[in-house]
């Protein structure tokens, strides 16, 4: 399995990463990447940016040497019933959201405090996937999640980062890849790198979808035209919101 595009990426602006937009870009197709979505942090997470650095991607080009640059963010969920840290009229001038948990932003819980918030968040029109949702800190019912994204036509993330750093993640993200492949719910591939040197870095989530037997057409991230199909409908669906 080959993986194209790379959908979660943090550059300097997210203020405990390391690279700027162009280290990332002008690493990018070192590692065979086509397509790369920015996501630094939201604002509830210290160190960073203010709102208005999400509205002004608009000034950044819409391809980097040669690389196609996706407009986008990571936000926090910052309470239970799903609330996440960039209000509505951001969120809607974006591509692609990823959403997550973060204990500085928020205490973990109960599984079933976690499984309700991230339900809600899947039913924001504006929330694409739930981020590196595997991490057991913020345990879900993971079918449940799995069967909501379903319902509204949302992405799983399988996170490579999480497999180094959320110590317990690798079972939740086995489990969250054996039921999209059940229930036909579509997955992304996220690097979550915090460096240039690691985007388009994938040999965790890939190893995991092989043996789990994952078909290659609900992975997203291996041709750059399945996810720009994803943007278009995306845009519709928004449209309909």
């Amino acid at each position: 399995m080959k993986i194209v595009v790379d959908t979660h990426t943090h550059t300097i602006s997210s203020g405990h990463a390391y690279s700027t937009i162009q280290e990332m870009a002008k690493e990018a197709p070192l590692n065979g990447i086509e397509m790369m979505a920015l996501t630094d942090h939201g604002p509830a997470l210290k160190g960073a940016p203010f709102l208005y650095h999400f509205v002004n991607q608009r000034v950044i080009p819409s391809e980097l040497y040669g690389v196609r640059i996706i407009k986008g963010a990571e936000a926090n969920i910052i309470d239970y019933d799903g609330n996440v840290d960039l209000p509505e009229e951001y969120l809607s001038r974006l591509e692609f959201v990823l959403a997550s948990f973060h204990d500085i932003c928020l205490e973990p819980a109960s599984s079933e405090e976690h499984t309700r918030a991230a339900i809600e968040v899947l039913k924001n029109p504006y929330i694409d996937a739930i981020a590196h949702p595997g991490n057991p800190q913020y345990q879900l019912d993971i079918e449940e999640v799995v069967k909501t994204a379903r319902e509204y036509n949302k992405l799983i993330e399988i996170n490579n980062h999480s497999f180094k750093i959320r110590t317990g993640s690798e079972a939740n993200c086995r489990r969250f890849a054996e039921l999209c492949k059940v229930y036909g719910v579509r997955i992304i591939c996220g690097s979550d790198a915090h460096i240039s040197f690691d985007v388009g870095k994938f040999d965790n989530v890939i190893k995991l979808l092989e043996e789990v037997q994952v078909p290659e057409e609900l992975v997203l991230n291996t041709s750059s035209q399945k996810f720009e199909a994803y943007l278009k409908e995306r845009a519709e669906r928004i449209k309909r919101k």
